[in-house]
């Protein structure tokens, strides 16, 4: 395949780097490194606090390529989510790790409910962002301001709902990082022309009984992680409006 190219004559190398954990949705982290990976003149960087290997929440492998303490300053760094977001959440290492990338990064990129490390580690606050319906609710709990859609820009941040939705994002992600050509480009050479065979792909059009039963095959990471997102809007001094 031809190399795709941008617009512009010279381009700044640009280093990315994903975060990659025990237990987390694996479709978080390749949907984007798939679109990503394809961004010109540029370094994909796959990190985890070692490198041991990974075990997705449903039993596929990764290996990281590069440490916590290794890899150097990036251009964007993705914090996807999963299952296993929920045991980082208080994870001083890591909560540390993402707050000094994202202070020297262009943009942090959360997928799925990475959003709600990103918010422990203290970035969402004032922040327009998503995450997967399921745990959009919980946003409030870090100061950010839900906002139901699929992709979500404010400022440096860009999150994205669940897992597919990391697709749409890196897209808007490249198209930032590059320009829309280029986002174009590899928009095609993926072939990314989704025509899903049912029209249960979120709450709002999916029937009533598929929601509830997604809703309660989730009931209890969901309640775990309401009481993580209260400890730490506590530890965050964010106020939370009653009955929330």
């Amino acid at each position: 395949m031809a190399k795709l190219v941008s617009k512009s004559s010279a381009m700044k190398h640009l280093h990315i780097g994903a975060l990659v954990f025990p237990r987390m949705d694996q479709g978080d982290f390749t949907g984007p490194f798939e679109v990503l990976s394809r961004v010109p003149e540029s370094t994909f960087h796959v990190i985890a606090k070692d490198r041991t290997p990974v075990r997705d929440m449903r039993g596929l492998i990764l290996t990281p390529e590069t440490t916590f303490s290794e890899v150097r300053p990036l251009d964007l760094l993705v914090v996807p989510g999963g299952a296993g977001q929920e045991d980082l959440m208080e994870d001083e290492t890591v909560l540390s790790f993402i707050q000094q990338q994202a202070h020297n990064a262009s943009y942090v990129f959360s997928v799925c409910t990475g959003a709600l490390l990103c918010g422990a580690a203290g970035l969402l606050r004032g922040v327009r962002a998503t995450t997967h319906w399921s745990a959009l609710h919980l946003l409030v709990y870090f100061g950010a301001i839900p906002v139901n859609a699929r992709v979500v820009i404010d400022g440096t941040h860009i999150s994205a709902a669940g897992v597919t939705a990391g697709l749409d994002g890196a897209l808007r992600v490249a198209s930032l990082l590059r320009d829309e050509r280029v986002a174009q480009q590899i928009q095609l050479s993926i072939e990314y022309s989704p025509q899903p065979p049912f029209g249960s792909g979120s709450p709002q059009t999916a029937s009533p009984a598929i929601v509830n039963e997604v809703r309660l095959s989730s009931q209890k990471i969901t309640e775990s992680r309401l009481a993580t997102a209260k400890r730490i809007a506590v530890r965050l001094g964010v106020s939370v409006p009653l009955g929330r």
